[in-house]
Formats: C-alpha cells, sequence, structure tokens
C-alpha cells in the first residue's frame, strides 16, 4: 500500500515533527540502541581512570559532550520523526555501528593521537547532518526549520576536518567552535518555532530516555568501585568496608538523582527543553568524574595516597546540576511551596562539598568516605522533612 510519496508502508517515511503520540513507550529499539553508547562512555571513562588529571579530564569533557551530542540526536530523531518502517530501522543501525566503530578507535587513543578518532566523529557528523536534511526531503514544511542546523553541522564538519593538519595549539580553539556549532541550532530553531506559533516541547518519552541515559553512566560509578576493589593486591576488612561505603554513596547518589527528577515534565516550550538536555551534560559528566576516582580509591587505599580532589569537586557539580535541572521541570502546585528551599538545600550541599575539597583536608580514605556519606544523608533527611511536612491530602496527588 503506498504511503506519502507514492513510497511502500514497509518503507517508513519519517513522519511530521509536530505529530504528537501520547503517551509513547521507549521502544526496544532506543534500548539497544543506547547500548552501543555504554560502550563508548565505558571506554572514555577508563581513559580518564589512567589519565587522571585537569587535561585528561579536558579532554574526557570535550569527548562525552561529542559522544552525548550523537546520542542526543539520534535519540531525538527517532523520538520526532521515528517509526516501525525499515527506513528507521536502518538509520538507527548505521549509527550504532558509526558508535562502535568510535568506541574502537577510543581504545586507542595514545596510539594514534586522535586522528581516528576524527575521522569517525566526522562521519557521524555527516550522517547527523544527512538526517537532518533527509527528513525535509519527504516533509518540506520541516527545511524552513533544519536549516540552522544544517548549515551549523556542516561547519563543524569543516572544522573538523581542519583540525586533522593543524597543530594541537590550534585543537584549543577548534575543539569549542565545533562544539558551539553542534549544540546552538536548538536555540535558532526555537526562535523560528515561536515565529510560527509552534508549540513543541520534550517529549514523556524523551525525558525517560534522558533517564535511561543517566542510569548508564550510573552502571559506569558501580563499574568504577567494582574494578576498584577488584585491582587491589590484598583486600582487607578496612577495602572492603570501604567498598560498602562506595555503594552506599553511589545509591545516595541515585537516591537524590531520580527522587527529585524522575516521574516528571520538563517546562513547556522547545528552549526549555534544550536547556533541560544540556544541564544533563554537567552533572552526567560529574558521575563520569565519580567513577573514574571510585577507579582509583582502593589503589590510593593500598599506596596510603590521598583521594583525587576531583572526586570533591564531582559531588559540587552533581548537586548544583540538579538543582539547576529542577528549575526547568514540572511540579505538582502543593511541591512548589518548597521548591525553593530544596533547591537552595542542594546548592549548600554543593559549597560544602567545593569549600571541603578547597580546603584540602587531609583525611583517611575511610574516614573521607564517611564523611561524603554523613554530607550526603544529611541532604536527604531535610529533604525527607520538607516533603512529610507538606498537609498528608495532597501528598497523595504528589
Amino acid at each position: 500500500m503506498p504511503h506519502g510519496k507514492g513510497l511502500p508502508a514497509w518503507w517508513g517515511p519519517p513522519k511530521k515533527f509536530d505529530t504528537f503520540i501520547e503517551d509513547r513507550r521507549v521502544s526496544w529499539l532506543e534500548l539497544f540502541f543506547d547500548l552501543v553508547y555504554v560502550i563508548a562512555i565505558s571506554r572514555i571513562t577508563h581513559q580518564l581512570t589512567a589519565h587522571i588529571s585537569v587535561a585528561g579530564f579536558l579532554e574526557y569533557v570535550c569527548l562525552f559532550f561529542l559522544i552525548f551530542w550523537g546520542w542526543l540526536n539520534g535519540s531525538l530523531y527517532y523520538d520526532l520523526h521515528g517509526n516501525e518502517g525499515l527506513r528507521t530501522r536502518l538509520m538507527t543501525l548505521w549509527q550504532m555501528m558509526i558508535i562502535a566503530a568510535l568506541a574502537v578507535t577510543l581504545g586507542h587513543l595514545q596510539g594514534t593521537r586522535y586522528v581516528n578518532t576524527t575521522i569517525v566523529l566526522m562521519i557521524m557528523q555527516l550522517f547527523i547532518t544527512y538526517q537532518w536534511w533527509s527528513v525535509g526531503f519527504y516533509d518540506k514544511r520541516h527545511r524552513y526549520y533544519s536549516r540552522p542546523y544544517i548549515i551549523l553541522f556542516l561547519v563543524s564538519l569543516a572544522l573538523m576536518g581542519l583540525s586533522l593538519v593543524m597543530s594541537q595549539q590550534w585543537l584549543k580553539m577548534i575543539v569549542p567552535l565545533v562544539l558551539l556549532c553542534n549544540y546552538s541550532p536548538p536555540f535558532i530553531a526555537g526562535k523560528l518555532l515561536r515565529r510560527s506559533a509552534i508549540g513543541l516541547n520534550l517529549s514523556s518519552s524523551m525525558y525517560e530516555r534522558l533517564g535511561l541515559f543517566t542510569i548508564i553512566i550510573f552502571g559506569e560509578v558501580v563499574s568504577g568501585v567494582v574494578n576498584g576493589i577488584s585491582s587491589v593486591t590484598a583486600t582487607d576488612m578496612i577495602s572492603w568496608l570501604n567498598f560498602a561505603l562506595a555503594v552506599v554513596i553511589v545509591f545516595a547518589l541515585w537516591w537524590v538523582f531520580f527522587t527529585l527528577t524522575a516521574n516528571r515534565q520538563a517546562k513547556k516550550g522547545f528552549v526549555n527543553a534544550t536547556l533541560l538536555e544540556l544541564v544533563y551534560i554537567p552533572a552526567l559528566i560529574s558521575l563520569g568524574l565519580t567513577a573514574a576516582c571510585f577507579n582509583l580509591l582502593f589503589e590510593a587505599n593500598e599506596e596510603a595516597h590521598s583521594l583525587p580532589a576531583f572526586f570533591g569537586y564531582a559531588l559540587a557539580a552533581y548537586f548544583a546540576s540538579i538543582s539547576i535541572m529542577m528549575g526547568l521541570i514540572e511540579y505538582p502546585a502543593i511541591v512548589n511551596k518548597i521548591m525553593g528551599r530544596v533547591r537552595i538545600s542542594l546548592y549548600a550541599t554543593a559549597l560544602v562539598f567545593f569549600v571541603f575539597t578547597l580546603i584540602n583536608a587531609r583525611l583517611d580514605i575511610l574516614y573521607y568516605l564517611l564523611v561524603v556519606i554523613a554530607v550526603i544523608i544529611i541532604e536527604i533527611l531535610y529533604l525527607n522533612s520538607l516533603y512529610y511536612s507538606l498537609p498528608v491530602e495532597k501528598k497523595a496527588e504528589h
């Protein structure tokens, strides 16, 4: 049976971007798609563990931004234009192949510098640009809104190509420009949508995808704890106690994040949706840095080293990011009464971790972890006290 422009239904041309599917659930294909990104994130996290320094962290941040950009665009494409047709499945397959190839190159960064990784990133850049262009082939109305994406993504592609022939010093300028070109189009498209009086919001399924991606990063944090104790030559009672405390910290971080953000909706508006997606990045990067630090935790204990300062700064960024994120999420009216105090308490916790790390208190790893747990538990208890101070009949609605 013909579909769209005389095309068979089995081919499945992309659906129009303003076609809203109520209560759409995340598909198995999307979950399968995410698995490839687990490997890519794992590679750069392990790379950070092996080279945990300011330079190593900046490298991790740049690679994370590029990987997350690929995941975000692939996920948004499926959310806005995906269907059960063959075309959507092939688009997903091709991007999975690209990310799998990227994961291979990320495992050999030291040997070939960044040439192979840059080439694969260019292929991903070109493919995602094609995705944005190809939708306009089926839906002419989409061309007007996708033009900023296509132009700036092509500029980014050219900059990546230029980086292959430029010296390392120029990378400090080129990489930020690449990230700017890749992440700025939604804000331009948002203005175009407002002019056309089109309201495009973050769907519940896409918000769920962001939560699932966060779970992927939490998996890396747990992996960091497990890899850390596995690397110890002779585990003693203190090592196992540190292991238990580390797991408790991971669980507490999970508790704070998903208690405050799960089962919600983003505030209305395309720009709000884009800002929320961007705020996820520092939260996820801080978790990745935490994973790398946990990897070194047991080695530090065994060799009487101090835990890297990055650990405290990562926790500070994590709590601050959650507070910012909450300003972009819809909550019931009754909860809004305590929202200001909740967000301030998160900032206060972030400040405690920042100052504590800044003063460089020399503590044994065991006592340091106990301090971290104490601070997070105090935050959790305060959040619970705020919640249970709400009227009983209103909490059922929440």
